[in-house]
């Protein structure tokens, strides 16, 4: 199989995965998906199974549970009933006893102490190639007084970090989700990171100083200067795709030279109230 050929697999292989992830509510047959992807039905689902690694029926599953599992973390007022119905199961039983044959916690557990090293493994799914229009823009970022909770530890664990930032936002009032700006800042690659030394920041934009709490969270500032920036589309787990194009391919080829900040990311909407292919995120790269 040549290149063209293989890019044209992979096209149709995305239509499939954006399709099940717009319509994860509805009922997706195998003829349906076929259909999209213009493959025979006889033949799709091997085909599915043989480009992505696991059945079409796992994989609308996994995708349903991963909704599922930040409502469950990031909704503590949605009931487990709600959930599991939305979810596209018929009772809270087979959505518990699912749950807990994925991820080996029931979902009350989870709710309570989620433990992310094991869920964040059931989503290495191969295969999965996704290509967005890398369009890079100069711009000129005011800078921004954060209130801050450092994440220190392994990238598998920033969810935990994130809903102790949730808590402060909630009880503080003084970085409303829905007025201020939420940033992440990356001190270090995950991937090349040993786990106990991964930092990164979450943020909340502020406009007076963060008082002592409870939770940790601090002062700082993103400083204001020149960014290359580049916006990403979709799952976050997903967002390196766009760093590794601004430090491999952009950089070297724009003659720009970095200023002594880390990249970071604004997080424009949020998960869970927004589904996970509509989330946008802004990537930016501090320059000279």
């Amino acid at each position: 199989m040549n290149i063209s050929r293989e890019s044209l697999y992979a096209e149709k292989f995305n239509r499939v995965f954006d399709y099940i992830d717009r319509h994860l509510e509805e009922d997706l047959t195998v003829e349906l998906l076929s259909q999209v992807a213009y493959f025979s039905k006889f033949h799709f689902h091997r085909q599915f199974t043989e480009y992505c690694g696991i059945s079409v029926y796992r994989y609308i599953q996994l995708m349903r549970l991963k909704r599922a599992s930040y409502r469950l973390v990031f909704k503590s007022l949605d009931r487990i009933i709600e959930i599991a119905l939305d979810a596209g199961f018929e009772n809270p039983e087979s959505f518990s006893r699912a749950f807990k044959n994925t991820f080996g916690q029931t979902p009350s557990e989870f709710r309570k102490t989620p433990k992310w090293k094991p869920w964040n493994e059931r989503y290495k799914i191969p295969a999965r190639e996704r290509k967005q229009d890398m369009e890079v823009k100069i711009v000129t970022f005011e800078q921004t007084k954060v209130a801050v909770l450092e994440h220190r530890g392994a990238a598998e664990l920033v969810n935990d970090s994130a809903k102790i930032f949730i808590e402060w936002r909630k009880e503080s009032g003084l970085s409303p989700v829905q007025s201020s700006g939420t940033f992440g800042i990356a001190y270090d690659n995950p991937e090349t990171t040993e786990p106990d030394n991964f930092r990164f920041d979450i943020c909340g934009s502020v406009t007076d100083d963060v008082p002592d709490n409870a939770q940790g969270v601090i002062n700082k500032v993103i400083p204001g200067g020149r960014c290359a920036v580049i916006r990403h589309l979709g799952a976050h787990d997903r967002i390196g795709d766009c760093a590794y194009y601004l430090y491999r391919d952009w950089l070297p080829e724009s003659g720009e030279e970095l200023r002594d900040f880390p990249l970071y990311f604004r997080y424009l909407n949020l998960m869970p109230d927004t589904p996970e292919h509509e989330l946008v995120t802004d990537v930016y790269l501090p320059l000279k």
